[in-house]
């Protein structure tokens, strides 16, 4: 890998020689003016060579690293800018080369894109478990007040910032700086699935007694997974050569969904015993679920340890200091432009979160089948895989925002939709031709969701700086997940809130009405049973709670997200990085 050393106010030079001479020229004029200053501060600094951990990378010298900002520098810089045509100034704005005709991906590439979507997988089975498939479990013997609780489970994937700093600066040398966290991490992962697949079945036998147990187990769970993540986010944006690095979000895309739907989708419709009785098949047990995924952990594990190498880590690697890792977070966030994105981020997935957090709870609740539920998300995986390729090609270029501003107003649509479809829901037995219906709107929301995934990603992916490129992304992504992640606790507790629920007891011809505490979980509803009571919602929170979401995200859109997020993509590269040197 080639590395070189440029001035900051530098920008790659044409190769045609009129052009040549002319910017050489345009370069001179501020080094004159130095030269004959009083003072050193005001020459522009020169900066060090550049260079990533992976020579599968080639990363450009950025000027913003060691540039000091000084108003004379900034007009220099436009000179040289209009000396250039138009392809040049694109090469000077994004900060790589520009090629009008797109390279073939090389073997390396490849092989990176499987690995990265393995790790990917793994982090994703535990995703699934705390945030899918067990409160679902739950959802037959909690209030949604309970289960808000049980979604803090979700908070450390959101919060992984905090010690990320640790995981991007700390390794050791003779293992690798992204291997040295990965390898304990997932064996970690295993042993602890391992110990939950031995003692689950006593810890859901009483789950409100065991609530804040079972709450800590599994928030220990995606603690290490996040910690994981943030490893295989630093090494996504090595292991693929510069030109091939809009796929690491396909990558991410394909193996977080493949662990999270095997972990949700799959396991519900494998426990399921009508499912399993209609195939003929014997129900998958959580217990012996969690033992598989132990094997694959550890085999996975294995692998990195004795047969893939990473490469040594480069002298500005070794300089990435815990103190410094800290202050280069701090120095992101006070970039104007960062606070921009990071609150967008924080906000914008307020709209969908009583669909996504609460709309498939209320379909079982109404009659669908867990066993239904799962294969029409199911059905819609593959779509997804396909729709994610296709959003990485649209997320390349200029305006990786593009496709994400697009699908916004798309989901919003469907969080609006699928409030209607569960107040008419039909009596259960469900036709053919309605389930037919529940499959096709669940794959084009997914596709909506996915396209805005991973054109956030690809966004992410193309301003973080490689050098810090793991706390960078893990900045980026952690806002991004907190955003999904802190409205669902007050959803869940709103829908409560909101909800009149009664405890109708007829004797001797009369009607006693009673109060309910909690008239929704099958416990609940037993509670009113063994006094000869039928529960009776007068008002459900949920729609609520979902029309109120939905005017939040179109406001939020309106009047912040979509003029916000335009101006940002817009920017070049170069301002998002941050100069390390003097942190």
């Amino acid at each position: 890998m080639s590395v070189e050393d440029n001035t900051t106010s530098s920008v790659p030079i044409s190769d045609h020689k009129p052009r040549h001479r002319r910017k050489k020229q345009a370069k001179a004029a501020p080094e004159d003016v130095s030269q004959g200053s009083d003072s050193d501060s005001m020459r522009t600094p020169r900066n060090g060579a550049v260079s990533s951990s992976l020579q599968s990378i080639h990363v450009p010298p950025r000027t913003p690293r060691t540039a000091v900002r000084l108003d004379y520098g900034e007009r220099v810089d436009e000179v040289e800018m209009s000396l250039l045509d138009k392809d040049e100034r694109r090469e000077a704005a994004v900060g790589v080369p520009y090629s009008s005709s797109k390279a073939g991906m090389s073997s390396k590439d490849k092989r990176g894109m499987v690995l990265l979507i393995v790790l990917y997988l793994i982090q994703g089975v535990p995703l699934g478990l705390a945030l899918g498939s067990v409160p679902f479990l739950l959802r037959e013997h909690l209030s949604y007040s309970q289960l808000a609780i049980f979604a803090l489970a979700g908070y450390p994937y959101s919060l992984k910032l905090l010690w990320s700093p640790i995981v991007d600066s700390c390794f050791f040398q003779g293992v690798g700086r992204r291997k040295s966290w990965i390898i304990p991490m997932q064996l970690i992962i295993g042993t602890l699935m391992l110990w939950i697949s031995n003692n689950v079945q006593v810890l859901l036998e009483l789950p409100a007694e065991n609530i804040h147990k079972l709450t800590f187990i599994f928030t220990t769970l995606v603690l290490i997974s996040a910690t994981q993540d943030i490893a295989v986010d630093g090494w996504a944006l090595t292991l693929l050569s510069h030109e091939n690095l809009s796929y690491a979000s396909t990558c991410q895309t394909i193996g977080l969904n493949t662990g999270y739907f095997a972990s949700f989708t799959v396991f519900l419709a494998l426990n399921s015993e009508s499912f399993a009785e209609n195939w003929g098949i014997p129900v998958l047990s959580l217990s012996t679920y969690l033992r598989f995924w132990t094997v694959v952990s550890y085999s996975i594990t294995l692998w990195l340890i004795f047969v893939k190498k990473e490469d040594k880590t480069t002298p500005e690697d070794d300089d990435m200091d815990l103190v410094k890792v800290y202050k280069i977070i701090w120095g992101i966030c006070k970039l104007p432009h960062a606070q921009s994105l990071l609150i967008i981020h924080f906000v914008c997935k307020i709209g969908f979160q009583a669909n996504e957090g609460v709309t498939s709870l209320k379909l079982v609740e109404k009659g669908l089948g867990r066993e239904e539920l799962a294969l029409a998300v199911l059905i819609d995986f593959p779509f997804q895989l396909l729709g994610g390729y296709f959003a990485a090609r649209w997320s390349a270029g200029d305006r990786p925002l593009r496709p994400w501003l697009a699908a916004f107003w798309v989901r919003l649509c469907f969080a609006g939709i699928w409030a209607i479809i569960v107040a008419r829901f039909p009596e259960p037995p469900i036709g053919n031709g309605y389930f037919a219906f529940l499959v096709v709107m669940t794959i084009l929301q997914g596709f909506s969701l996915t396209i805005q995934f991973v054109g956030m990603s690809a966004f992410h992916t193309r301003i973080s700086d490689p050098i810090i490129g793991g706390t960078y992304m893990t900045l980026l992504n952690t806002f991004t997940n907190l955003g999904g992640t802190w409205p669902r606790f007050f959803v869940l507790k709103g829908v409560d809130f909101f909800t009149i629920a009664t405890c109708k007891v007829e004797e001797g011809g009369s009607e006693t009405i009673l109060q309910a505490t909690e008239c929704v979980s099958d416990l609940g509803k037993a509670h009113c049973a063994d006094i000869g009571g039928t529960c009776v919602t007068e008002r459900d929170g949920y729609y609520i709670v979902s029309a109120t979401c939905v005017l939040l995200g179109a406001l939020i859109l309106v009047l912040y997200a979509a003029p916000t997020a335009r101006r940002l993509q817009a920017l070049p590269v170069s301002k998002w990085r941050v100069n390390t040197s003097l942190q």
